[in-house]
């Protein structure tokens, strides 16, 4: 494609098309829609444009960075993205031929047999879009399988995935009930106050968004006791140390993959992990790849229980997902086979002890944790200022000091979310202790 670079490029294709103005193309459009010019610079070579592009992200350098609710900085072995981004895998395109596609078959076999394994479930699919498509289409699942209206969230889940939950659910016929906390967990009283009859499913998650430590074995008891479904939400790095979904009788396990080595930008790509137990596998959303054999008695890969047509048939389909993230699946897997079992426990348990570190030296530095809870890698403390201002004064010294709960959580406005992953060490705690005495001052 021709791109004009000089002005007299510009007015001979203007020419050409028979316009005297850019201006002319757009006459028909109504003014309130058309955008004033744009105020851009000239244009720069490719070797301009590295340069430029390199300075500007000098000056977004984070020196350390204590923000999580969601999104997470853990090491990512160098050999993870150096196999993803091989062009067999970079390159394959979604296998709707599974004779021309066994190589991305396999890998999504795999990727689906580690989590089943992490999460202790019975099946699981080749991914969905993120954590929180995961979790609404988990609840649509449970509307299905049940025939019942009620999906009941503690509010103690993730705000955004209950946001997207609600967005899923606004035109259907079913009711949303929110569970209120009880000192950063569930309150098990009013969950149970909260189930009956026409309760299709529970959803919780553990860690929470707070970092607090669920009684996932008494919820699922409660649940269970109601009839109703239980679907888990996990932090799949914490599986290495918690239980699993599966152990406490988890009906649906999901789960954001982007801690299985996804690098952080700017919101994505993520990478939802969706499993179930046996029953509800036909019910399943999304693609499920089956391992089988060809006619001539050889292992073969195959997508499975999914017809194309199924995708085109609206309210009679099983998802309107009818996609993955492959490439996002591929390297998670490839990371969960790296780190193996003893390794994903090392990882957790680092996780674990640098959080509770950090913890008691904030505390000394006049930001006790707020709530009486176990927790994983993440915590709340609060702060003796506003924790925006903390936040804005750490910034000049490019560190992110956390989220700002009031965001979410209007009585919890002088309240900060922090996360500490293995990466960071001793002297890294240290110092944003430091920084949020000296914030304070």
């Amino acid at each position: 494609m021709f791109v004009p670079h000089t002005e007299e490029q510009k007015k001979q294709m203007l020419d050409q098309i028979g316009v005297r103005r850019f201006d002319d193309l757009l006459a028909d459009l109504p003014s309130d829609i058309r955008r004033p010019p744009l105020n851009l610079p000239p244009s720069l070579s490719e070797m301009e444009m590295v340069r430029h592009m390199e300075s500007l992200a000098a000056k977004d350098h984070l020196a350390l960075s204590f923000l999580g609710a969601g999104a997470y900085e853990h090491f990512i072995p160098s050999a993870v993205w150096s196999l993803a981004l091989r062009g067999e895998f970079a390159t394959a395109y979604t296998p709707y031929q599974a004779e021309a596609s066994q190589g991305t078959l396999q890998s999504l076999y795999e990727f689906q047999s580690l989590i089943c394994e992490l999460f202790g479930m019975d099946v699981a699919n080749a991914s969905l879009y993120d954590g929180a498509s995961a979790a609404a289409e988990a609840c649509l699942l449970a509307l299905r399988h049940t025939g019942k209206r009620r999906i009941v969230i503690p509010e103690t889940v993730h705000p955004h995935t209950r946001q997207v939950i609600q967005t899923y659910l606004a035109h259907s016929p079913a009711d949303i009930v929110t569970v209120p906390r009880r000192e950063g967990t569930t309150d098990l009283g009013r969950l149970q106050a909260a189930l009956g009859q026409e309760t299709a499913a529970v959803l919780f998650q553990t860690p929470n968004f707070f970092g607090c430590l669920e009684e996932s074995h008494e919820i699922a008891r409660l649940a269970h006791a109601a009839g109703a479904l239980l679907i888990a939400s996990s932090y799949p790095t914490a599986l290495g140390l918690i239980s699993p979904p599966g152990e406490y009788g988890a009906d649906i396990a999901v789960a954001e993959g982007q801690p299985l080595g996804l690098p952080l930008g700017y919101g994505g790509p993520y990478l939802g992990l969706f499993a179930c137990k046996t029953e509800l596998m036909r019910k399943m959303p999304g693609r499920v790849v089956g391992r089988s054999v060809d006619r001539d008695g050889r292992r073969a890969f195959v997508l499975t229980l999914q017809a194309r047509e199924q995708h085109i048939r609206r309210e009679k389909a099983t998802s309107n997902i009818c996609s993955n993230q492959s490439l996002c699946a591929l390297a998670a897997a490839i990371y969960m086979s790296l780190v193996g079992k003893s390794g994903l426990k090392e990882l957790a348990l680092l996780n674990l002890q640098k959080a509770r570190y950090a913890s008691k030296r904030l505390a000394e530095k006049g930001f006790p944790t707020a709530f009486p809870q176990p927790f994983f890698n993440e915590f709340a403390v609060k702060c003796p200022k506003p924790p925006e201002l903390i936040a804005e004064r750490l910034a000049k010294d490019k560190v992110l000091a956390g989220l700002a709960l009031g965001r979410y959580f209007p009585e919890l406005k002088d309240h900060l979310l922090v996360c500490v992953t293995e990466i960071k060490t001793r002297q890294d705690i240290d110092c944003f202790a430091d920084l949020l005495e000296r914030a304070c001052r």
